[in-house]
């Protein structure tokens, strides 16, 4: 048997054994999700609360859940995103930046108006979908480096200040998560 059919028997099941155990269809989604790519939600929030010990056990979980479920659905990697919050608001959901950005992944709320996207700004996970939906759109239209710089920079990109730390913290974040 191929490695690639080992690898779709046992993702089946395991989603066979979440659902026996009463798993909701969308939790295990995220579960095999995460599997595919090597990080949990669990992983996630262990590099964050090194950064924030402030993190209650529920926001731990609401994090790492939010940034699976939204790099997944805008085809990021979620150690990128879990490097930007770090350097965006040192994972403090409650932080607001002096020029009206809000939240884990400080969005500006003039970005978020055209995304249409439903719910506040500075909960979890309407944050990180939001700032999930700004990077992607700029590493389509920009590449990887020009996409990650712009999320801070806007169009103008004015320096790789910016991209070094998120760079820095993407490196942090998967010795981390392979330790």
């Amino acid at each position: 048997m191929s490695s690639r059919r080992v690898h779709i028997a046992l993702l089946a099941a395991l989603a066979l054994s979440l659902l026996w155990r009463g798993v909701p269809p969308a939790e295990s989604a995220e579960v095999l999700a995460a599997q595919e790519v090597g990080v949990s939600a669990r992983h996630i929030a262990t590099v964050l609360v090194s950064v924030n010990p402030l993190l209650s056990p529920a926001q731990q979980d609401r994090i790492g859940r939010a940034v699976l479920r939204s790099s997944r659905e805008h085809g990021l990697d979620p150690q990128l995103v879990t490097a930007i919050i770090l350097v965006e608001s040192g994972a403090r959901p409650w932080v607001r930046s002096p020029k009206g950005a809000v939240g884990l992944m400080q969005v500006m709320p003039y970005m978020a108006e055209p995304l249409g996207l439903a719910g506040n700004l500075v909960t979890i996970e309407h944050n990180v979908e939001a700032g999930c939906q700004i990077l992607a759109d700029n590493i389509r239209r920009l590449g990887e480096e020009d996409g990650i710089s712009a999320y801070f920079w806007g169009s103008r990109i004015r320096g790789v200040a910016y991209l070094d730390r998120v760079q820095a913290a993407r490196a942090t974040v998967r010795r981390r998560l392979d330790s």
